[in-house]
């Protein structure tokens, strides 16, 4: 791959635009596509508050482009993102509709979160150089980058991917069985759902759980992952704790009846001032502010190790 490479996001939404401005500010081409015609509108503003929140001039926004035709954002790509919604079916259109545009050399990749690659490429004609490259929330800020290895995805197409995203400084991990949820969200939800349970079963309150998290072993997960915390503190006493605590743990195998309610009476958290704990306007824009300026500062200070 070029070493200002031709980019093409699919999706000027919540991703889409985050993952358009890494590989601007990294120096590559990039189209965004979008159906939405406010999407694209937006896509300037939205783009510029990420400069801003970095204190960077808005250069890098000179080499992103908007496009409401596909064919015109993709052709001659050399590296395509899927950013669409959740979707299988639209997510398989996608593939078709670049298949017909792009080279047979140009990697697609989808940002999906949960659905395996191997049934987004299912009705591909290339399948090998079809790969997941699941950014997190928000990509400009969270540098981790899942590279998803599919049943026909090729080995060069993942070595290729992570030189790329590697590139443009973030950390690509390689996930090697294509499964829902691949890595980070199959951890992440498996706590929420002791979360939701523990919360479900009366044993404390949600503000509770949160600070759990936060001021308890969250405040290492940054530095020492789970596997690490074992193997510091010995495997033997791993398995000690194992023995006591796996026989009590949530074995909910579907969505969570307390989850379900909460959502049945139209509580879905900020977005209506009530989820698993109430939320007022102003307590909703104080924890995205705090969540923004600690990602900054994090990220910062990465990019400081490096220099």
């Amino acid at each position: 791959m070029s070493q200002r490479a031709k980019i093409t996001i699919v999706g000027a939404g919540l991703m889409g635009h985050g993952i358009a401005y890494v590989f601007a500010a990294a120096g590559h081409t990039v189209r965004v596509f979008d159906r939405s015609e406010e999407a694209l509108a937006t896509l300037p503003e939205r783009l510029a508050r990420i400069a801003d929140l970095f204190g960077q001039e808005h250069s890098a926004l000179q080499n992103i482009s908007s496009h409401a035709d596909l064919a015109a954002a993709a052709e001659g790509a050399e590296f395509v993102v899927e950013a669409a919604a959740e979707n299988l079916e639209i997510k398989q259109f996608i593939v078709a509709s670049l298949e017909a545009i792009v080279s047979q050399r140009t990697i697609i990749a989808s940002n999906t979160s949960a659905v395996p690659i191997t049934s987004i490429a299912e009705k591909a004609f290339n399948p090998e150089r079809i790969v997941g490259a699941h950014f997190w929330n928000p990509p400009h800020l969270v540098n981790l980058v899942e590279v998803v290895q599919a049943e026909k995805t090729s080995l060069e197409t993942v070595d290729a991917t992570i030189a790329l995203l590697s590139g443009v400084g973030h950390h690509a991990v390689h996930v090697k069985k294509d499964i829902p949820g691949f890595i980070g969200n199959r951890l992440q939800h498996a706590l929420k759902r002791e979360a939701i349970a523990l919360v479900a079963d009366g044993v404390c309150d949600a503000k509770t759980v949160d600070d759990v998290v936060k001021y308890g072993f969250g405040k290492r997960l940054a530095v020492l992952g789970p596997l690490e915390q074992s193997d510091l503190v010995g495997l033997n006493l791993t398995k000690a704790i194992h023995a006591t605590l796996m026989p009590d743990l949530d074995r909910t195998n579907k969505v969570h009846p307390f989850l379900e309610k909460k959502i049945a009476k139209g509580h879905l958290g900020m977005a209506t001032g009530e989820g698993f704990r109430s939320w007022s306007k102003k307590e909703a824009s104080a924890l995205r502010k705090r969540l923004d300026k600690f990602l900054v500062e994090q990220a910062q200070a990465a990019n400081n190790d490096t220099v």
